[in-house]
């Protein structure tokens, strides 16, 4: 090992800095002499920059860390500015890291888990404290959610919940660039190996119809001719695949009328007479649209959706996301317990 009292040794001491704590991280470098350079930096640049690191987009981050493109571009120039190295190549069509980018986005991630790590130990033996990402559709805090977050509160009431709403088809996207811890999303066929996953529920993926614009769906010999009847489809996920796949194993062109993002605006154009739609029965379920539209009976069979909770492998270390993984684990396993089903039911009985 070297001696720290050698000259030729360099010291790279880089302080990151929140409002409760400091983390001192020292890096050891072979130079020519001992250099100490100390830098300071507040957490949430930190946050920022990895942020603009997966995404690589500006206007995306700064929209979704709730921050001013300027604003961001100036937490950008201060941490180049501090360490002295430019961290993006930016022109008008791309963004990207430097090799000095690509090195501060391994040390920000040790020190992003050392301030909750820290934040954790600090809290009291016992006790969690800090903050979980979590994204979802709008459907997923109605049905899937609630009894789930509501037990995590009690066990952990100094966890600090972010809940992001969105297109349910963005859910894995959002994981895959760090923008959260937690994902309520529908399972794709070949899970990735550095997917984590709870299943929760299957729904069935359904055909709806407007129920006062018959003449939207056009039958040719009393079946549907789903070559000229308008389809409204998702823009991407798993419903907008196994819909084309049935078309393509018919040889069928679909009558596109509109892709959009999101079940509930599929629901919403379908009920005003714009064309038929697909999406996972408990959307239309928990719609406040359902009794504008009908379910088409005469419509093919696709596979039903499997919808779980996701989270990065690299994530289950953080005491937070572990806490809420066991949480799902136990909030299910009781969810089947006859003694829930049966005040479920009676419930239910009492509401009728």
């Amino acid at each position: 090992m070297a001696n720290i009292y050698d000259e030729n040794v360099y010291w790279d001491l880089l302080v990151a800095s929140s409002d409760l704590f400091s983390i001192l991280y020292c890096k050891l470098r072979n130079k020519y002499f001992l250099n100490i350079r100390l830098k300071t930096m507040d957490m949430r640049d930190l946050q920022l920059f990895r942020h603009l690191a997966s995404t690589l987009h500006f206007g995306r981050t700064s929209r979704r860390c709730n921050i001013t493109p300027s604003g961001l571009t100036r937490t950008i120039q201060r941490l180049e500015n501090e360490l002295d190295q430019q961290l993006f190549r930016r022109n008008k069509r791309s963004v990207t890291l430097t090799h000095a980018g690509e090195i501060l986005v391994r040390y920000s991630d040790e020190i992003l888990n050392l301030h909750r790590k820290m934040r954790n130990e600090l809290s009291g033996e016992g006790h969690l404290y800090g903050e979980l990402s979590l994204y979802c559709s709008v459907t997923a805090i109605l049905s899937i959610l609630p009894t789930i977050l509501e037990r995590f509160k009690i066990l952990h009431p100094q966890i600090q919940i972010h809940l992001q709403t969105g297109d349910a088809a963005m859910a894995l996207d959002r994981l895959a660039q760090d923008e959260t811890d937690i994902s309520i999303a529908a399972l794709p066929d070949n899970i990735p190996d550095d997917l984590e996953i709870i299943k929760l529920l299957k729904t069935p993926l359904i055909f709806i119809a407007p129920k006062n614009h018959d003449h939207i769906v056009i039958y040719n010999d009393k079946k549907v001719d789903w070559q000229q009847t308008p389809l409204i489809l998702a823009e991407k996920g798993l419903s907008r695949q196994r819909v084309e796949s049935w078309f393509q194993a018919n040889k069928w062109t679909p009558n596109l009328y509109s892709l959009v993002a999101g079940n509930e605006a599929i629901i919403a154009l379908v009920s005003m007479g714009c064309g038929v739609g697909v999406v996972p029965e408990l959307v239309l379920e928990k719609s406040t649209l359902k009794n504008s539209v009908q379910i088409l009976t005469d419509a093919p069979s696709l596979l039903p959706f499997s919808v779980g909770v996701c989270t990065n492998k690299k994530n289950l270390p953080n005491p937070i996301v572990s806490a809420f993984w066991q949480n799902v684990k136990e909030t299910l396993a009781y969810l089947e317990t006859p003694n829930y089903k049966e005040i479920h039911e009676n419930d239910s009985g009492n509401q009728r």
